[in-house]
């Protein structure tokens, strides 16, 4: 028979983070049923991200331009990401993690200008 003693503290552990899980969840909830943040009313129902009424025909056409930028910006960031590391590692990558690093923003460069041409850029 095995001493049940010895998995104590992993109960109290477990306990522990449920209570804090339980707490980090419901707690904002609360808190936003009491001081009335959670009634809605036509402002927070508006549409503030997509640029569109979201509750409409969902067959209606809309326009793919918000699309297109936050897809450029999403490229771009990472972009922006990749630089960050290959910059504190060029003393170790050398002349071909430079000439790497060359090509991958020349080709960045090609797509940002024909984003610029075909006018994915614009926002009228």
């Amino acid at each position: 028979m095995t001493d049940l003693s010895q998995y104590l503290p992993i109960f109290i552990f477990l306990a522990i983070a449920l209570a804090l899980s339980a707490i980090i969840v419901f707690l904002p909830m609360g808190v936003a049923h009491l001081t009335g943040s959670a009634k809605p009313n036509a402002d927070k129902l508006s549409e503030y991200e997509c640029g569109f009424p979201a509750f409409e025909d969902p067959r209606s056409q809309f326009d793919v331009r918000f699309y297109l930028v936050a897809i450029l910006f999403i490229v771009f960031d990472l972009e922006a990401a990749f630089l960050f590391p290959w910059a504190v590692s060029l003393d170790l990558t050398g002349w071909a993690g430079w000439g790497t690093m060359m090509v991958f923003l020349g080709e960045l460069a090609i797509g940002l200008a024909y984003a610029w041409k075909k006018g994915a850029l614009d926002w009228e």
